[in-house]
Parts: structure tokens; sequence; C-alpha cells
């Protein structure tokens, strides 16, 4: 067989320097039919494939070396033959060939064994409220304009093919809690296995079989759902057929051509009602005179009933910066000015951030996703601003702050006089102890007086804290008593003879006390 290089030399040597093909034979050694089939044929490599390979040693003994296979491959693991035991056995029985020859035999009939076995599958029947099977697939939607791949997470009962879905951003654990929460509730209620790939987010560990060390976190939320869940083997798709099968079919119907939208709740919320309209229009895969949705409604009161939310988050420690500022996922949050200098724990949700101090809530954002993106809550640097208030005009976290007109006129007022941005710092700081609204309505009530200082406007939410005095309205029906007493002199005549017996026996004792203070009586 010729190699590259020869061919090379034979075209060059015709094709540019001219050279006859007599010459070429002589200098290179080759022969003519080759030289000719190389300027021919315009190939830069030839190539030889055998058809069939010839066995004449073991042709003979095939029969029998595939028994011998066949029976060795039926023992446990460890009761198996090796295949130097094989060989000598078949020399034993008088196979004149080598070793080599019984080992390639060997390997290509396990391979052929595995392929014909891994074509056949074995149809699965699930029992109402038995099992449902959990999926991931990546998809590309316009949102707010620019074509983002949205994570879709697959959740379908087994029995009544019932489906859900729901797009996130990402494939973490917090979104995987989110994800069986939204779902059990679309569903009212859970099965009593969950069937997974071994997901990360799940599965720490693959031991043999079906042995599986489960994530702490993803354990707490199968033991709150009453979900026994089950892995799969790896790189055995088919075990959780029916969602492979509906992560093809909805990516056809649902998301091409691509969906727009301007945010991930309004493509989720589409993303639910169109799971409904395909499960009430199309029939049962097996039950064919029924649609999904109809089966569905049958399989409910199997499931087992939601329990309510899930408090799926992923913790993570992290330090508060002298900025007040920690980082999540490339990404900046604000906390309250008192949690800096110790660490906190972030506690990350599907849709939001929290960040905890000491069993308290310190800052609580809407989760960002992206990159070097920082998020501020200027009402966490209000303590900062006592001290400091002259960060008030120039202070990042206050520069996008929105606050309500009120406020802002006053701002606007108090900027134009000495010592204003204390004040103003004053007036903020209400905003922690009465809330927005409250300090908004007294700026209103202040500015409808002619009047913006901090004192006026401490002195209005002062006023309304204070309870509001009793309401005291006497009306006739007020004052009507419910039991009238009736008219009897008698009483007052027998109230009266004791009042002057009363009174007659103070006398008679008055004289005494006198008559002895005289020395009259002893």
């Amino acid at each position: 067989m010729l190699v590259v290089e020869t061919i090379a030399k034979i075209r060059r040597a015709h094709f540019v320097d001219g050279k006859s093909i007599k010459q070429i034979c002589r200098e290179l050694r080759v022969s003519r039919n080759t030289v000719r089939k190389v300027i021919r044929s315009g190939a830069t490599e030839f190539t030889y494939d055998r058809t069939t390979q010839p066995r004449p040693r073991i042709d003979p003994w095939r029969s029998e070396l595939d028994d011998m296979l066949a029976e060795n491959s039926r023992h446990p693991k460890r009761e198996r033959l090796t295949l130097v035991r094989i060989y000598e056995e078949l020399r034993n029985r008088g196979y004149g060939g080598g070793h080599d020859a019984v080992r390639r035999y060997a390997a290509n009939w396990s391979k052929a064994t595995r392929e014909a076995s891994a074509a056949a599958y074995v149809p699965l029947c699930f029992d109402p409220g038995q099992a449902y099977q959990f999926d991931w697939s990546h998809e590309i939607v316009i949102l707010d304009g620019v074509a983002v791949t949205v994570k879709v997470a697959h959740v379908r009962l087994s029995y009544s093919r019932m489906l859900f879905v729901r797009a996130y951003p990402r494939e973490t654990q917090e979104m995987v809690f989110d994800a069986h929460d939204k779902a059990f509730a679309f569903f009212g209620g859970a099965c009593a296995r969950g069937i997974y790939d071994n997901m990360k987010t799940a599965v720490d560990a693959i031991f043999v079989g079906k042995d599986r060390a489960h994530n702490r976190r993803f354990q707490q939320m199968c033991g709150h759902f009453l979900v026994e869940p089950v892995a799969c083997t790896p790189a055995s798709g088919w075990e959780k057929g029916q969602v492979e099968n509906q992560v093809g079919v909805l990516r056809r119907r649902f998301f091409v051509p691509r969906p727009r939208f301007k945010s991930y709740a309004e493509l989720n919320a589409w993303l639910e009602d169109r799971c409904l309209v395909y499960a009430k229009a199309n029939k049962h895969p097996e039950l064919r005179d029924r649609t999904i949705w109809e089966v569905f409604e049958e399989e409910r009161p199997s499931l087992v009933p939601y329990v309510g939310p899930f408090d799926g988050f992923h913790a993570v420690a992290a330090s508060v910066s002298k900025t007040c500022l920690v980082r999540f996922d490339n990404n900046r949050y604000s906390v309250d000015a008192c949690a800096v200098g110790r660490p906190v724990e972030i506690r990350a949700y599907a849709d939001r951030l929290e960040c905890w101090q000491d069993g308290r809530i310190v800052g609580s954002h809407t989760r960002a996703f992206g990159r070097g993106k920082t998020i501020f809550d200027p009402l966490h640097y209000i303590p900062v601003l006592k001290r400091k208030p002259g960060a008030l005009r120039n202070g990042a976290p206050f520069k996008a702050w929105d606050l309500p007109v009120a406020i802002r006129r006053v701002q606007r007022k108090l900027e134009r006089q000495p010592g204003g941005d204390r004040q103003m710092v004053d007036i903020l700081a209400a905003v922690l102890t009465d809330g927005l609204d409250a300090v908004d309505a007294a700026c209103a009530e202040a500015l409808s007086h002619n009047v913006h200082s901090a004192g006026v406007v401490l002195n209005i939410l002062a006023r309304h804290r204070e309870p509001p005095p009793a309401l005291t309205i006497t009306t006739p029906d007020a004052l009507r008593l419910s039991c009238e007493p009736a008219a009897n002199c008698d009483r007052y005549d027998s109230l009266r003879r004791q009042t002057d017996g009363t009174l007659r026996s103070a006398r008679r004792d008055g004289k005494a006390e006198a008559l002895r203070d005289e020395g009259v009586l002893r």
C-alpha cells in the first residue's frame, strides 16, 4: 500500500517537474501501473478495507466458543471464568489456534451482545400516584428582546402523563426546590416515588446498583413532600423515558418558533397555561378513549396531599464589607449597617436572596442574574447617614432611590438651606420606624402648611402615632336604662328611719364625749 509521502512525490514529479512516467518509476522504484493510477485518479491517499477476516483456526470452533461465552456470562461476576481459562478449556477439546484469536473473538462477541440487548426495552406500567419523573432541558427564548438560553424543569406523572414545565436561569439546587414546589402545588399533591437522573444537585455519590448518597438538603425536600427519591442507572435515560420523550415533544410544540416575553414570570405563566391546554386536548397514549386531563382527574385522589411550600434555599456563608455589601453569584447585595464586621448566612431562593445574622434578616433582595451587578437598599445606609449626613447627596445607594413626591419636595427645599442634609437624614430615619407611606403623608401635611423642617414632620408623625380620643357621643337611646326601677316610697321611708336613728346615736355619743372631756363623766 502506498503511503501519502510517496503519492505526494509522484504528483509533484509529474505535475510540477514535468517528469515522465518511466523516469518517475526509475527514481522512486514503483511500477508504471501505480504511477498511472496516482496521476489519473487525482487521489492523495489510497486505503484498503478487508471485507472478510479469514479465521481458519477458530471458525470450526465458533459454535462451541459461543456456547462457552454465553454460559460464562450467565454466572455471577465473581464466578466467571477468565478468557485464559476459556482458551485452555477450548484447547483441551482440540483447538489448535492461539490465545489472541480467542480474545479478539470474545471481545467482538461481548460487544455484539451488549448492542443487541441495548436496542430492546421493557415497557413500564405505573399505578395512580405511584411515581413521577423529573428532568431538565435547555431551550432558547426571547426575553426582553434578547435571545436567552433558559433551563426548563420538566415534571411528568407516570400514570396520567400529566405534565408541568417551568423555566429558570440556572439549574442550581434552589431552582430544583422551587420547581418541585410549584409542580406539586399545580398537581395538588405528589407521588410516592420520584425518578431522577444522577444530577449533582441531588446525588453526592453513586454506589453499586441503585444505592445513592443523596444531598442532605435534597433529602429534606423529599421528606417534606413525603417522596422517596429513586435514581436511574448512569447513562440510562430510558429508565425515565416518559419525561425524556416529553422534552422533545414540548420543544417542538412550545419553543418553536422562539416565544417572546418580557420576564420569566410572564414566560412561566404562559407555560402553565399551555400545559393545561395540552393535557385537555391530547389523548392518553394508552387509554385512548380519554384525554390526559381526564386520566389526571382520576389519579388526583391517589396523590400524596400537598403539605405546603418547602423552605427551599441554598445557604452559603459570606463576609460583609465596610460598604455594607456581600458577594454572591458574581453580584453584590447590601445589608444593614449593623451587620458590618461579622459573617452572615446567605439564603438563596429561586427568586430572592435573604441575609441572616443572629437569627434575624439583615438584608432581603430580589435575586439578580448576570455578573458585576450591585443591588442597594437605601434603608440599609440610613444609620450611616446619621454620622455622615453629607453622603446623602453623592452616595451610590441614594442615586436611584425613587422617593415619593412629598418627601422629594421636602428634600429639594432642605438642600437649599444650611444644615438641611442633617434635617433630611432625621426625616429619612423615621422611615425605619413609621414606614415610607407614613413619612410621605407627614411631609405632605407639613407642605400644606408651608413648612418643611424636620421638627414639624417628626411632630406630625408623633401625633399620628398617639391613639385618638375615645368617641363620647350620647344619644337618647344610649341614656335609656335597660331595667327601669319601680317607684316605691316605703323603701325611702325605711332608709330615712335608719338615717335618723344613726344621727341620734351619733349625737348621744358626741355629748358623752364632751362631758368626759369636761370631767363630769368618768
